[in-house]
């Protein structure tokens, strides 16, 4: 069962970065879920970053960076598996 963990607050197009909302812990090897309406995919937390730090886990509050293969919407929910 996915349990939501953040909100997408913002996408960079040409980097295929996405600025989540944490509600909840992520870390690296996390399998997350990105849903908006009718569209949705998955994928795998490689690259993760706070204040342009690497970090290997964020807690529930922070501004996550995250690296994604396809582009995710703004307002769109992520899930963990």
């Amino acid at each position: 069962m996915a349990k939501q963990i953040g909100t997408v607050t913002h996408w960079y197009d040409k980097i295929g970065v996405a600025v989540v909302k944490l509600t909840g812990p992520l870390a690296k090897g996390d399998k997350i879920k990105i849903k908006k309406g009718d569209e949705e995919f998955e994928d795998t937390v490689s690259s993760l970053q706070i204040d342009h730090k690497d970090v290997d886990s964020a807690k529930k509050g922070a501004d996550a960076a995250i690296k994604l293969t396809q582009k995710a919407k703004e307002g769109a929910d992520v899930f963990v598996e």
